[in-house]
C-alpha cells in the first residue's frame, strides 16, 4: 500500500506539491492525470525517496520513505517514461543484471524466459542488445524488470507515452494482471483514453494540487475529457 499523507514539496517560492493526500491499496490501480509541472513526477519522486519532501510523509506498505529510504525500496518497483538500461546488454542480460540488483538471487532460466514472453518481447529480442530496441520494446523489458522484483507496489511514470496502439493495449492488460495479483499500481499519465480505460479511480492535478479524484463508477457517468481541458485551461488561464 502507497500512504502520502500531508506532503509538500516546495523549490524556493515553487511550491511543485501542496499538502497532499492520497492512499493506494493493493489491488488498486490509481491514476493521475496533468499537464506538465503540475506536480505529477515530483510526488513520484518523494515516493521513490530521490528527494525529501518539504513537509508531510510517504510510506510504503508502511515504512516511511524519508525515515528507512532502503527498506522502503524493497517493496516498490519503478517504471518511467524513458527507461534507462544499458544497451550493450541483451534483454535477457538486462533483466538478470536489475533482478539481482533488486534482491533476488535464485531465478532459473525459465523464470526469466518467461516473463520476457509475458510481457509480449518475441523470443528473437532475448538475445538482442537493448540499443537496437524500439521504445515499445524497452517499455516492456521495464514492466518485466518489475514483475521480476516482485514489488508490493508498482510506481509508473507516462509508461504508456510513444507506445502504438497494440503495445498499448498490451500493457493495460499486463497492468490488469498484476492488479490482479494484489499490486498497488500508480501511474501518471496525459493519455485519457487508457486512464479511464485501466483505472480504478483517475485523479487530476493541477498547479501542485490533487483537485478531483474520479471513481469508477464516476468515471462510467462523466466526461472526463471534457473536465480535464476545463481544468487544464483555468490552470493556463491562471498562469497567463
Amino acid at each position: 500500500m502507497l500512504e502520502i499523507i500531508d506532503m509538500s514539496k516546495h523549490y524556493g517560492d515553487v511550491h511543485a506539491v501542496n499538502n497532499l493526500n492520497l492512499t493506494i491499496q493493493p489491488g488498486e490501480i490509481f491514476t493521475m492525470l496533468g499537464a506538465n509541472g503540475a506536480g505529477k513526477t515530483t510526488t513520484l519522486m518523494v515516493s521513490l525517496g530521490f528527494t525529501e519532501p518539504t513537509s508531510g510523509t510517504v510510506k510504503i506498505c508502511g515504512i516511511d520513505v524519508t525515515k528507512d529510504p532502503l527498506e522502503a525500496k524493497k517493496h516498490v518497483a519503478y517504471v518511467s517514461e524513458n527507461v534507462m538500461l544499458y544497451g550493450n546488454f541483451t534483454a535477457r542480460q538486462n533483466l538478470e543484471f536489475f533482478t539481482k540488483l533488486g534482491g533476488r538471487k535464485n531465478v532459473s532460466d525459465a523464470d526469466y524466459e518467461a516473463v520476457m514472453e509475458r510481457v509480449g518481447l518475441q523470443r528473437d529480442a532475448f538475445q538482442r542488445r537493448l540499443k537496437g530496441f524500439s521504445k515499445g520494446m524497452r517499455q516492456k523489458l521495464g514492466i518485466a524488470i518489475a514483475i521480476m522484483k516482485d514489488a508490493e507496489v508498482i510506481l509508473l511514470d507516462e509508461p504508456t507515452s510513444g507506445l502504438d496502439p497494440k503495445s498499448g493495449a498490451e500493457f493495460l492488460q499486463l497492468l490488469s494482471e498484476l492488479r490482479g495479483e494484489n499490486k498497488a499500481i500508480w501511474m501518471t499519465t496525459h493519455d485519457i483514453f487508457r486512464a479511464k480505460a485501466i483505472a480504478d479511480r483517475v485523479g487530476i492535478m493541477t498547479e501542485g494540487n490533487l483537485v478531483k479524484i474520479f471513481t469508477r463508477e464516476e468515471l462510467e457517468q462523466e466526461d472526463l475529457e471534457r473536465i480535464y481541458v476545463d481544468y487544464v485551461t483555468r490552470e493556463a488561464e491562471a498562469a497567463a
